[in-house]
């Protein structure tokens, strides 16, 4: 099976950026128009698109919806989106706006009642979050780290019906120090539900590395979220699906 690329599009005030670490105030510009960007990810070959509302994720509410909405409108490709959304109502807004998945962070931890409801009543659509410092989940906009492990949070999602677990090392986020493929690799073997690998890809060498972790993995690696290593031109698009393709 291949494993499906995530050109992720973070959006920060309105524009395109990426983070180091999560940090806010370490943002760098990348796409000043996210939309252009967006198209110009398609066109490049990009078959899915990931969609983050930073300032969402810290006030816990959309902010940057008038891009996101823009965005889904100027491509034909799936889309998933995470950040501020932390309510029944804000997961249906979305998908009916036509988002495809929905990224649930912060509920993941604080709300798994809200997760499993989701789960229940939007089948194949609610993706879990499990965004780890150190080993530790971090929540709101990755500011609060908590005394959970991501394995720990892992198994707790297993039975919640989610499509996927989205694993982000913060540690390497925005580095492009390398991808944490030992630690994909483990919570998906924990998991029992396909994760995605984000955080720290630098060169096609990290999706090399999951690519041939995912063939010999207990569990599913269903993919993997590259940011600045695309902005960077560490490689293209159509590389890196033919690397993540069997």
């Amino acid at each position: 099976m291949s494993l499906t690329l995530f050109p992720a599009i973070d959006l920060k005030d309105g524009a395109g950026v990426r983070l180091a670490r999560g940090e806010m105030d370490a943002a760098t510009l990348y796409a000043p128009d996210p939309v252009a960007q967006a198209r110009a990810f398609v066109a490049a070959g990009a078959r899915y698109l990931h969609v983050v509302d930073l300032n969402g994720a810290f006030a816990g509410r959309s902010v940057n919806g008038e891009v996101v909405r823009a965005i889904r409108e100027a491509v034909a490709v799936p889309i998933q989106l995470g950040g501020g959304i932390r309510t029944l109502e804000g997961i249906a807004y979305w998908l009916g706006l036509g988002i495809d998945r929905v990224i649930l962070g912060s509920a993941a931890v604080k709300d798994p009642a809200l997760v499993e409801e989701a789960a229940r009543n939007w089948p194949g659509r609610i993706v879990a979050g499990v965004d780890a410092r150190g080993g530790f989940v971090a929540a709101e906009g990755w500011a609060e780290t908590t005394a959970i492990t991501a394995v720990d949070l892992a198994r707790r999602l297993a039975g919640a019906g989610v499509a996927a677990l989205l694993f982000t090392d913060i540690g390497r986020d925005g580095l492009l120090t390398g991808l944490n493929v030992e630690a994909t690799v483990a919570l998906a073997e924990e998991a029992g539900v396909p994760v995605i690998a984000s955080g720290g890809v630098g060169g096609l060498a990290d999706l090399e590395r999951l690519r041939a972790a995912a063939r010999t993995c207990r569990g599913r690696i269903e993919g993997v979220v590259v940011g600045r290593a695309l902005y960077e031109g560490r490689f293209g698009i159509a590389e890196a699906i033919r690397v993540l393709s069997d």
